[in-house]
């Protein structure tokens, strides 16, 4: 620990002085360090990924049952921040595309209402098809999966974009 080192030492001059030197030992310091380190290092619990389960379907072919007309719900993600949903087939909608943005009154009311309707019709859950388009950003394709979990959809599934959905978009001014 602290220990005083005695000697004296000359100085010049007449009056003759003692000088103390002092010399702290460090070394529990040291080790006291390393413990708290070592500590807080196993008591520290870490952030745990969050992440959402997607299941995607394989690559092979098109062996998949046909999605009846009636139960599917497509939502065609634009620019801005908009998309564009409609149920049925985009040539003879049951619904007609509809232009709207990702709050609560916009995608999520339409699912919630949708999603009812062709409960009551046919039985049977919605199936959804996500279908980002060139100038949709990430974000706004996790907003989408995000509502599809809020409104508990359990079917739904992202594709690609055809060109008659990007002739919707077009028409519709969000693409």
């Amino acid at each position: 620990m602290a220990e005083l080192n005695s000697s004296p030492q000359k100085t010049s001059g007449a009056h003759k002085r003692k000088k103390m030197n002092t010399r702290v030992d460090l070394t529990a310091m040291v080790d006291l360090a390393f413990l708290l380190i070592t500590f807080f290092i196993l008591t520290t619990t870490l952030s745990k990924p969050k992440a959402m389960d997607l299941v995607m379907p394989d690559k092979g072919g098109e062996d998949g049952l046909p999605v009846p007309q009636s139960r599917s719900f497509t939502i065609c993600l634009g620019k801005n921040n908009q998309l564009m949903w409609y149920l049925g087939e985009l040539k003879n909608p049951i619904i007609a595309p509809t232009v709207t943005g990702f709050n609560k009154d916009g995608i999520r009311k339409a699912l919630f209402e949708t999603s009812k309707m062709v409960h009551d019709k046919t039985g049977k859950s919605m199936i959804v098809l996500v279908k980002p388009s060139d100038h949709s950003v990430y974000n706004n394709l996790v907003n989408v999966l995000d509502e599809l979990e809020i409104t508990k959809t359990p079917s739904y599934a992202i594709v690609d974009i055809d060109g008659h959905d990007t002739d919707a978009l077009k028409e519709k001014g969000v693409y």
